[in-house]
């Protein structure tokens, strides 16, 4: 009998992460520009960070647990973040899917299909030269927009999202 009960608690450990995998990666949808310009365009009260990176980027990478900290940290207020991959469709099931599982990224996280960026940035940012990570921040209500080219200054990012969204300090 203890056997039977130690392989059933091997195969139910097998599944929940086998299920914790396929949760956090079938999230990821493909989008284009236009769908990515309506959920930026759409939120009223609460405050949008879309964080625009890719699998391939050092910085990035390095800099994603901090806004998936900050995510989680903040999943009670008026402030959703986006994570935005600008790799290949071709790489979603390869390489973006499993960096997400791997990563235990739990945010809203999207790949923007559109591989003429010229015809976008300056949507996002005027002065965006195109690189990344960046990050950019929304509040309708508040009219407010600011945009962060490379990675960020946390404290200042921080700072800035908390002017953003004043529900942010109060406990």
């Amino acid at each position: 009998m203890f056997l039977k009960q130690k392989i059933l608690i091997l195969l139910l450990g097998f599944y929940l992460s086998v299920f914790q995998a396929f949760s956090q990666t079938d999230k990821v949808r493909v989008i284009r520009f236009e769908d990515l310009q309506k959920q930026i365009n759409t939120i009223s009260d609460t405050t949008l960070v879309v964080h625009f990176w890719a699998t391939w980027c050092k910085p990035c990478i390095e800099e994603l647990p901090n806004y998936e900290k900050l995510s989680q940290e903040f999943a009670k207020k008026k402030i959703k973040f986006l994570m935005v991959s600008m790799d290949f469709a071709k790489d979603l099931k390869d390489k973006v899917e499993p960096f997400i599982a791997k990563n235990n990224i739990n945010s809203e996280v999207v790949l923007l299909d559109e591989p003429d960026y010229n015809a976008w940035i300056d949507e996002i940012d005027k002065d965006w030269s195109g690189t990344i990570p960046a990050t950019l921040m929304v509040n309708l209500t508040m009219r407010k927009r600011i945009f962060f080219e490379g990675q960020a200054n946390m404290e200042k990012f921080l700072e800035e999202l908390k002017e953003m969204t004043p529900a942010v300090g109060a406990n």
